[in-house]
């Protein structure tokens, strides 16, 4: 890696395991100029919150921030679907000017008179936190009019990074909660936390769960319900996925209800299968039989799958990947699935870890492996070229990149189809692996560097 190409301020964030103590410097504001592949705090709070389907979403801005919607970013819901909707103040320059609090309440009341919603989330944007639009006091006027929750989301988007943002979110979803009936939800019950269900992941762990007799309280995120919400403290435990967007949900539910935390992940055979291990082994003293019941499960899964894996393997074995992701758990367990395909994990990086990911990261990743945090393109491109890279792993951001390249893509990230959770995800995943990497098309894009270019 050669140091002079990385800027001077950049050089903290940037580490290559096996050469020297490991510390790297994560979770502060991007450099300004440098193009961070990161999204601001307005778009943190967007991502927990929107996929809360029959609640009310509206961004108290201008018109260009109510942009980031379903379209972008799917979350898919098994009944009401108002989140797909995206609803804006508009606010115009004679609003900025004169305050646009009278507007956001007519707003409010007019969209609450149209659409039935179970509650209504209020984003605050960048221009709302300069003119002080004082949300909290429209917010709660508009509560005790239509007798449904009206809470506001403090997410203007310039006071800090995407992390900021999931934190907004939590304190906002957390006001739901508490306030409903918690009857008849059995001790051996979970939240789900930190999926959310862009290809219908969720369900596919809703039925592991059925299979293991675990009942899901709330789905915390994708597929999300107000009444569900309400009563999530009424569950045993919190399941946690994606600690960067939920961690912070999940520990004000401990603080205040006593519900534990347990940390998973649903990618790749290994994981999954580990996942649903721990919540067994949580339940075992209040359900026996949960432990046999999920080896069960997990033998036949995994049965399922190891076929159409062994024949990917052969032609992936010896080919190598770049991951940057959003929160930094998904490249944990993408690493140990490379692994499985016989692929080498050459460069992995986050938009949001912290420094307790970033350890464990460099714990499981191989020598050489550059390890980067709150990346930009230049950046990207660089280690790509430098490893040799036949795939690049990332979102929608990332995708171009690969493809000026001329390696081949897999989006893990808010725009993909196809689920890639669970252990059918795991052969989804082989399979997109499988087509992108060995695609004819890349011999007539040569790579932009090597032999080919």
């Amino acid at each position: 890696m050669a140091a002079e190409e990385i800027l001077k301020e950049r050089e903290g964030q940037i580490r290559e395991k096996g050469t020297g103590e490991f510390a790297i410097e994560c979770d502060k504001p991007s450099l300004a100029g440098a193009v961070s592949q990161r999204a601001c705090v307005f778009c943190g709070a967007r991502v927990v919150l929107y996929p809360i389907a029959d609640a009310l979403h509206l961004v108290h801005g201008p018109v260009g921030c109510a942009s980031y919607t379903w379209d972008i970013r799917g979350a898919l819901s098994s009944g009401p679907e108002l989140h797909r909707l995206s609803f804006s103040t508009d606010l115009r320059e004679k609003d900025i000017i004169f305050g646009g609090e009278e507007k956001l309440y007519k707003s409010l009341v007019e969209l609450i008179d149209r659409h039935s919603p179970k509650a209504a989330f209020v984003y605050s944007t960048c221009i709302v936190g300069i003119i002080g639009d004082d949300l909290e006091a429209v917010c709660r006027r508009v509560e005790a009019e239509k007798k449904i929750p009206v809470i506001p989301v403090q997410s203007e988007g310039f006071k800090g990074n995407k992390r900021a943002g999931y934190n907004a979110a939590c304190r906002a979803m957390f006001r739901l909660v508490g306030s409903g009936p918690t009857d008849n939800i059995s001790p051996v019950s979970v939240n789900l936390l930190g999926d959310f269900n862009l290809a219908g992941e969720i369900w596919i762990v809703r039925k592991y769960l059925e299979r293991m007799g675990v009942e899901v309280v709330a789905n915390v995120t994708g597929d999300g319900r107000v009444e569900d919400l309400r009563r999530a403290h009424g569950a045993a435990l919190n399941v946690v996925q994606c600690s960067g967007s939920t961690m912070d949900f999940a520990k004000l539910m401990r603080d205040e209800y006593g519900t534990p935390i347990l940390r998973v992940s649903y990618f790749g055979i290994e994981d999954m299968a580990q996942a649903l291990y721990d919540i067994a082994d949580f339940f075992a003293p209040k359900d026996p039989g949960i432990v046999r019941r999920t080896q069960e499960l997990v033998r036949e899964e995994i049965g399922k799958i190891l076929p159409a894996l062994e024949r990917y393997r052969k032609d992936l074995t010896g080919k190598k990947a770049a991951l940057y992701v959003g929160g930094a758990f998904k490249a944990f367990s993408l690493i140990k699935a490379f692994r499985l395909l016989g692929m080498q994990v050459v460069m992995a990086g986050s938009q949001t870890g912290t420094s307790e990911d970033y350890e464990e990261l460099h714990s499981v990743a191989d020598e050489g492996t550059v390890i980067v945090d709150d990346a930009n393109p230049l950046e990207l491109v660089k280690f790509i070229k430098e490893k040799g890279v036949d795939v690049l792993v990332g979102g929608v951001k990332e995708r171009p990149i690969a493809y000026k390249l001329g390696i081949g893509f897999c989006d893990h990230n808010h725009e993909r189809k196809i689920a890639l959770e669970g252990f059918e995800g795991m052969e989804n995943f082989a399979a997109e692996i499988h087509r992108t990497v060995m695609s004819p098309v890349w011999r007539f894009v040569p790579r932009k560097w090597g032999e080919n270019g």
